[in-house]
């Protein structure tokens, strides 16, 4: 039997994009499959009696050495804060291509606490910045001070001790550009530098915190048990910094989703599954259920998700137990079928993403294919014709070219780059100036344009001879031109309209890191927490994928 992939035009609808939920195929899990066998070492640990000082940690294989150099910095209570516009905070780090010599810890010393007022070098691969979750933090310091571990309900409302407010790469402030280090195997996949620093933060965080309750009591202090550590993360704050990512990104959206279509499309084709693989996938998903249901946030939009979740899911599980027939082939076929007629969009992604569970040689193969090199697609076949383009448009682009963009609502918001933080940002142009500075985010907008224009041209017209007249439609016919090779390449919707949601494109490429309990603050930015449940640096070399599905509870 042969599944068809899922079709893009149903399946690239944010709302949908938006119940996307982390899976085998997440870079932080594939991050630390790929460096459970490197040794890892706490090389520096100058922490004053508070807590504040300088710490660095290392991964090392063969010659190849990262470390994460920590800078931990006393500031006032309202000095902290959050959001991008912040000028201090709790932490600051910095992952390190190699060993830092004493020069360059004094360099980093000078630059990294101040983040994008600071200049990093070529030596330097990622940097970020984090706060304490201040309630947490403190319980834990108190209790470990006196003797006791913390109370674990208090800490599975949070889930952290610490959460980061951006993680930079690539090129930015002076860090090493993407071209330096891009043929390096063992960070072939996506984000694994980034995965690799925030799953370092999280090791520093217990060692602060074990570090300051010794030096408060030192007669009754103890360290925080292993198993907390364990089932602790570390959050994350994300706004709309990384929204505009999916859209300027195609051929890498393309690959991430085709991965997870192709894994799911496998799946299905099994035509007998073993017991052993479905009471993997079953136990896994009642396992998670924990997970859910300590999944906290004060969003009523978020909420609605959870509540609808949590029912879908038991309403699965009552099916799996009464109704699914085992002993048919296909099985996850007929799951699949059954979940698209039964449960809403956030179930069925969750049961998607649990399927692969069992897979590791379905899953491994695809990992490596989640990268992209754009640059071997970025030139426009100018040979092509009007009419090649306009049977593209047709083909790929129906559910956007319906969109009629004469009204008012379905031009609402324009896309911006903040003078300050040179960070994106979303208005109504209606109410809001700025929308001559308008970003070409606006794909639906733009391709309808397109499409509107080639009407007017004569089929033969060479593509090369339509842009030389109209030049600034010269990225969506590029675009076009990608999604012919590349079928999940663009989102299907409309990124301007009145009801969008910010939040549903943040998700879709937080789904893809691996974080997990999503807590919308607004429809632009949102907590996470990401590595909770993951093993502790020191126990890599013999841990258990299925880690993600650890609670405190």
């Amino acid at each position: 039997m042969e599944v068809k992939l899922r079709d893009p035009k149903s399946l690239m609808k944010l709302s949908k994009l938006g119940s996307f939920h982390q899976s085998k195929l997440s870079f932080l899990r594939s991050f630390l499959e790929e460096f459970k066998d490197w040794d890892y070492n706490r090389d520096l640990f100058q922490l004053n009696e508070k807590g504040f000082g300088t710490a660095v940690y290392s991964f090392s294989k063969n010659k190849r050495t990262y470390s994460l150099v920590c800078f931990a910095n006393e500031i006032k209570d309202d000095e902290r804060s959050d959001r991008v516009i912040a000028t201090k905070w709790d932490a600051a780090f910095a992952l390190h291509d190699g060993i830092p010599s004493k020069q360059d810890l004094d360099r980093l010393y000078n630059n990294v606490p101040k983040q994008e007022v600071g200049r990093l070098s070529y030596k330097e691969l990622a940097l970020s910045r984090a706060n304490k979750s201040v309630r947490i933090f403190e319980h834990v310091i108190e209790s470990l001070s006196n003797g006791k571990q913390p109370n674990k309900k208090t800490l599975s409302k949070v889930g952290y001790l610490y959460r980061t407010t951006a993680v930079y790469g690539s090129g930015k402030f002076g860090l090493a550009d993407r071209f330096r280090i891009k043929n390096r195997d063992e960070i072939f996949g996506p984000f694994r530098l980034e995965m690799m620093l925030v799953y370092l933060v999280r090791q520093f965080t217990f060692d602060q915190v074990n570090h300051i309750a010794k030096n408060k009591n030192p007669k009754l202090a103890v360290e925080l048990d292993i198993e907390i550590c364990r089932n602790l993360g570390i959050g994350n704050s994300t706004g709309l910094g990384m929204a505009p990512f999916i859209v300027n990104h195609p051929i890498l959206l393309n690959n991430w989703i085709m991965a997870r279509e192709i894994a799911l499309k496998r799946i299905r084709e099994i035509e007998k599954v073993s017991k052993s693989e479905f009471e993997f996938f079953y136990n896994c998903l009642v396992k998670s259920l924990d997970n859910v249901t300590s999944w906290n946030t004060e969003s009523d939009f978020q909420n609605k998700k959870i509540n609808g979740l949590i029912n879908d899911l038991k309403k699965f599980i009552k099916f799996i137990k009464d109704e699914f027939d085992f002993e048919e082939h296909y099985q996850f076929n007929q799951i699949y079928n059954w979940i698209e007629k039964n449960l809403k969009d956030e179930c069925i992604e969750y049961i998607v993403s649990m399927m692969m569970e069992p897979y590791d040689k379905i899953i491994s193969p695809l990992i490596n294919k989640m990268s992209a090199d754009e640059d071997r697609y970025f030139d426009i076949p100018s040979e092509r014709t009007v009419e090649d383009l306009r049977n593209i448009l047709e083909k790929n682009y129906s559910e956007i070219l319906k969109i009629d963009f004469s009204k008012k609502e379905n031009n609402q918001n324009f896309w911006f780059i903040s003078k300050n933080k040179e960070e994106p940002r979303v208005s109504n142009r209606y109410i809001e100036e700025g929308s001559d500075l308008e970003q070409p985010l606006a794909i639906a907008r733009d391709i309808n344009k397109l499409y509107e224009i080639i009407f007017t041209k004569k089929n033969s017209l060479k593509i090369g001879s339509f842009l030389n007249e109209n030049n600034d439609l010269r990225h969506v016919v590029r675009r076009a031109f990608i999604t012919e090779k590349f079928p999940y390449a663009e989102i299907q919707d409309n990124t301007i309209g009145s009801e969008l949601m910010p939040i549903d494109m943040l998700r879709l490429k937080l789904s893809f890191f691996g974080a997990n309990k999503f807590d919308p603050r607004s429809d632009k930015w949102l907590r996470i927490c990401m590595f909770q449940g993951a093993p502790l640096p020191m126990d890599l070399k013999s841990f258990n994928n299925s880690w993600i599905y650890n609670s405190l509870n």
